[in-house]
């Protein structure tokens, strides 16, 4: 089965005379069904993994949970557009089950902080 990447060859070689890939935060609003999100987590964290390996997510995880709001999540991603990014994430396991209620992509510009000086410092430039 064949999907879409965000480092597809054609993307890559345009990327190279574009401005450098944006970085977007993709914000997961989950089901309450957590029965079905243990069940398909391997195979979620599987898909966010080969992305990882491809250079597209730079950070992903949880947040801590609070009685006050829905389980959740945040997912750095590198990619050329957001409309790109919510198509490629469709394919994640907890989309494709119905784990995922809510998908907001927005582009993040971060401008300062210790991951400039740090491990991510290419990533973020």
């Amino acid at each position: 089965m064949s999907r879409v990447t965000g480092l597809g060859a054609a993307a890559s070689a345009q990327r190279a005379y574009d401005r450098p890939m944006a970085i977007f935060a993709v914000h997961y609003t989950y089901s309450d069904d957590t029965e079905a999100r243990d069940e398909h987590r391997s195979a979620h964290r599987e898909f966010l993994g080969a992305l990882a390996s491809e250079g597209v997510v730079l950070i992903s995880g949880p947040y801590a949970e609070v009685d006050e709001a829905p389980d959740a999540a945040l997912i750095l991603l590198r990619g050329d557009s957001a409309a790109e990014l919510v198509e490629l994430m469709r394919e994640d396991p907890f989309q494709q089950q119905g784990l995922v209620e809510q998908v907001a992509v927005r582009e993040w510009t971060p401008v300062l902080g210790a991951w400039f000086e740090g491990p991510l410092a290419d990533d973020l430039r």
